[in-house]
């Protein structure tokens, strides 16, 4: 690259500067004392299940259930391709699911199904609890962190594929959590196998399923031009969500209500899986689409010479990018693989960033001159160590 001069982008000096002062201070404030709640929600959550089953159950579901979770996470992330949400947001939507919506849910089912049961039997309060009132405000619950996401942090929420990656994360902490709760109660009756089998074998997807339909309506809502639409969309993936989830439910109440097991197969081979394969397939298009977007936006700068073409096919194609990565990695070694990371990564940003902007979607700090400048910079020193 030493053939080729930086282009005269404008320099980093020259964006306005980080908010400094009381609002930052009012801010880190605010993010203690949001973790202190969620914390605390958590323990209670927790101390809950752990009342209820015992301390040898609970330690036990906590164990079979805090296990196979990084796998789970990986695979989500592994969608994630081209641009890498920031940890700490990714972060921040697992542990909504696993300590405050699943204690929100929890209180409120509870409360939910004793009025039931005490005005209608049993029957009645069991029919409620699962597929009525558990689909509503389970989804709810971790629908509230999307739509905070995509209210407060809007620059971070490029389309569909981020929806799903958020929700996931929701849902698979929500998952977690709630696991704990059924495999100690499997503990105390026995069946700790069985209930490992359904929940972990065969459905450990479903709560990130569900609440990817509420991800998908928000991401088609980023994109969409009218106000109506923007309104509209978030509701129906949230319809979707719940509806999605009340169908699995209903098949567990009455496949037990009846003993008849081929209920919940039927339900998990009908409605599952298909709609599991359709959510891949939508992870599939949004992939292609930000491709397109990295072609687009990058095209001006492979003109101006800040890389060459070959360099921009290699940003533009996932399996170009894996290439270079594993070439760097065995040719050069490990330091040369991180800048190759680097650099995909810069080149995203830089890609998704302008997107943004060309839909009118500006960051709320007002540091979008400042981090595309800080792109341009890392793109072009990274590319001349190639």
């Amino acid at each position: 690259m030493d053939q080729f001069t930086a282009p005269p982008y404008p320099r980093v000096a020259d964006a306005p500067a980080f908010p400094r002062g009381r609002r930052r201070v009012l801010r880190w404030a605010a993010a203690l004392l949001a973790s202190g709640l969620a914390l605390l929600s958590g323990l209670l959550t927790l101390w809950m299940i752990g009342y209820e089953t015992g301390v040898v159950p609970f330690l036990a579901g906590l164990v079979i259930a805090v296990l196979p979770v990084p796998v789970y996470l990986t695979l989500v992330l592994w969608l994630d391709r081209y641009e890498s949400e920031p940890a700490w947001l990714l972060a921040t939507s697992f542990c909504w699911g696993a300590l405050v919506a699943v204690f929100f849910a929890i209180v409120v089912n509870s409360l939910g199904v004793l009025v039931v049961e005490g005005a209608f039997g049993t029957g009645a309060g069991n029919f409620y609890g699962m597929v009525i009132s558990a689909p509503l405000v389970e989804e709810a619950a971790k629908a509230l962190a999307l739509f905070g996401l995509f209210l407060w942090r809007r620059e971070e929420f490029d389309g569909v594929l981020d929806g799903i990656v958020y929700a996931a994360m929701v849902g698979l902490g929500f998952a977690m959590t709630e696991n704990v709760k059924y495999y100690g109660e499997a503990v105390v009756e026995q069946n700790a196998f069985g209930v490992f089998v359904v929940r972990g074998l065969f459905s450990p997807f479903a709560h990130p399923l569900f609440t990817s339909m509420t991800g998908i309506g928000l991401g088609l809502a980023a994109h969409a031009r009218g106000r109506a639409a923007r309104l509209v969309l978030p509701a129906l993936g949230l319809a979707g969500a719940v509806a999605l989830h009340a169908a699995w439910n209903a098949s567990a109440f009455f496949a037990g209500a009846t003993e008849n097991g081929l209920i919940m197969v039927a339900s998990y081979f009908v409605v599952m899986v298909p709609a599991f394969l359709a959510l891949l397939a939508v992870v599939l298009f949004a992939l292609r689409r930000e491709g397109r977007i990295l072609r687009e936006q990058l095209r001006a700068d492979c003109e101006r010479g800040l890389f060459t073409h070959e360099e921009y096919l290699r940003l533009c194609s996932l399996r170009a990018r894996a290439g270079a990565s594993l070439g760097a990695l065995t040719r050069r070694g490990v330091a040369a693989w991180r800048e190759r990371r680097r650099l995909h990564r810069a080149a995203s940003e830089l890609a998704f960033q302008r997107h943004r902007l060309s839909r009118g979607v500006a960051a709320r700090d007002g540091r979008d001159a400042q981090r595309e400048a800080e792109y341009l910079r890392q793109i072009y020193e990274l590319t001349r160590k190639q």
